[in-house]
């Protein structure tokens, strides 16, 4: 007769301990297609052992997760570029894949440029088609598209801004344009937010061989965008502050459309939505949404350091929409409800 398991057996079968993936994988975007998650996370200059650009994780509950090998055939001539943050979205019978490259050698005079790639298969291979371009900044990164219920696409994205115009800080801020196709931008940008608060500040004297070694007394950066439209309104969460600090986290920001003007009023002190827990979780952030098995949990998909900080991990932690705004349940370190 087969024993049946112990009650600690039955609860831990129940359950999840962040890291769900305790291995490195940042900046973690999350697609769901046909009952399927698919995460995709950044490589840097790294190739997976397919010789691709991107990992791809495959899961069913968002917790138990398989290889799946890499995302993008590294376009000609790219050898020894950064590629970061990839989110890939399905439109119309085809998977398009948002990412930014640029830095290595070449990084004081390029910077990092938008670029769009596209597959038949949501884990690939993508293969590149098209330059986002953004004249407005010589660093442009973290592509999010976004669909509005009318069907009209945005493109939402970090950029860097050097003034300090109507007390604004230098940095990285958050932007929106309308794709004119899913490989083309309409070219009529729009500021979704830039900082002005202490808590985001990445480096104090921050020189920048990217614009003529021009030394910054406060750099700060607002990145990671991702927009969910909620009870008529558009929320627009990020990550700020330097990544590497227990000030890292995720704020948010609203409109009454994908446009703006972006309202953050509440904010200012912190990352309110999902922060760092002092011994127990650093630099949690760079996130995406899902919805779990259940067709109406809410998580975030988020990466955050390991004890060592050699490595920023994958995480999950449910969403809840309050009062004073969402805010997540977490970051958790210990054992929670399985989703679903």
């Amino acid at each position: 007769m087969a024993l049946l398991p112990s009650r600690n057996a039955r609860a831990a079968a129940r359950t999840y301990t962040n890291p769900v993936v305790p291995r490195n994988f940042p900046d973690p975007a999350v697609l769901q297609h046909q009952g399927r998650y698919y995460a995709f996370g950044t490589t840097g200059q790294g190739r997976t052992a397919d010789g691709r650009i991107f990992s791809v994780l495959v899961s069913s509950n968002l917790v138990d997760w398989r290889d799946a090998g890499g995302a993008l055939v590294p376009p000609p001539g790219s050898d020894g570029l950064d590629f970061w943050a990839p989110e890939v979205v399905f439109h119309a019978g085809t998977f398009y894949m948002y990412y930014s490259r640029g830095g290595g050698a070449i990084a004081a005079t390029v910077g990092h440029r938008l670029h769009v790639a596209t597959s038949t298969l949501p884990q690939g291979p993508y293969t590149e088609v098209a330059q986002l371009n953004v004249p407005e900044s010589k660093f442009t990164i973290d592509a999010h598209p976004f669909k509005d219920d009318d069907g009209q696409w945005y493109l939402f994205y970090a950029r860097d801004f050097i003034d300090s115009d109507d007390g604004y800080f230098p940095g990285t801020g958050l932007a929106v344009d309308r794709l004119a196709t899913m490989t083309t931008l309409a070219h009529q940008a729009r500021t979704v937010l830039r900082a002005r608060h202490p808590w985001t500040i990445f480096e104090a004297n921050r020189r920048m061989p990217l614009y003529n070694n021009q030394v910054f007394a406060q750099w700060h950066t607002l990145e990671g965008p991702y927009v969910r439209r909620h009870a008529g309104k558009y929320y627009c969460f990020y990550s700020g502050a330097n990544f590497l600090t227990d000030r890292y986290g995720v704020d948010f920001c609203v409109a009454d459309s994908p446009l703006g003007p972006y309202s953050e009023a509440g904010g200012g002190a912190g990352a309110r939505v999902l922060h760092a827990v002092p011994g127990h979780v650093r630099g949690p952030g760079h996130h995406s949404h899902a919805v779990g098995p259940d067709g109406k949990t809410e998580y975030l998909v988020y990466h955050a350091w390991n004890p060592q900080m050699t490595e920023r991990q994958l995480c999950i932690d449910p969403l809840a929409w309050t009062a004073q705004g969402p805010r997540c349940l977490g970051p958790t370190y210990t054992p929670q409800p399985l989703p679903g």
